[in-house]
């Protein structure tokens, strides 16, 4: 299961990736960003905003819990997304903006989690609206995942557009455990 320490490290590693994409996709111009390329949300555009969307969804879903709520508080006042392919911004700025926003909420919520609270479940109710019980801890786990997932497929779309993100691997974030030996 998700330790307090892993969901801090991938909090970061969301935030280096996510600055590293929208770096990278600000050189494109705005008819390649939001060309039809197949993938899952068409466009580079529609993949970045799907991300915002999944993650405004999951971020609203956790401010019910009462560790750490208050810091997610502010999102509550967003507008709950319609649906997993909206678009919350019109444009590459303003999409940027709200990135920003929320990895800030992602890294101060992931620093209040401890084991106990990781451990404990959340209800919520699915965008289909299914009632849902689910452990956080593995819930974390999707809500990363979902984030790499998607970001990959961000990164191989940047590519096609001749656009080198340059490495994206999380383990250039980890530190080196020789040098914690000597």
């Amino acid at each position: 299961m998700l330790t307090p320490a892993a969901a801090r490290q991938l909090a970061a590693y969301n935030r280096w990736m996510n600055d590293k994409l929208y770096q990278a996709a600000a050189i494109l111009p705005d008819e390649v960003l939001h060309a039809e390329r197949g993938a899952f949300f068409g466009s580079l555009f529609g993949t970045l905003s799907h991300i915002v969307v999944g993650d405004t969804v999951w971020l609203r879903r956790f401010a019910s819990l009462p560790v750490g709520a208050d810091v997610l508080q502010p999102l509550l006042a967003w507008p709950q997304p319609a649906a997993l392919d909206a678009r919350p911004a019109a444009n590459l700025a303003e999409l940027a903006a709200l990135r920003q926003q929320l990895d800030s909420y992602i890294e101060q919520w992931a620093a209040t989690q401890d084991e106990r609270v990781l451990a404990q479940d959340l209800a919520y109710r699915s965008m289909r609206g299914d009632a849902c019980v689910k452990a956080l801890g593995g819930v974390l786990l999707h809500f990363f995942n979902h984030q790499t997932h998607h970001r990959g497929q961000a990164s191989t779309l940047l590519s096609q557009a001749g656009v080198d993100v340059g490495v994206t691997d999380l383990l250039v974030l980890l530190p080196d455990t020789a040098a914690h030996r000597n």
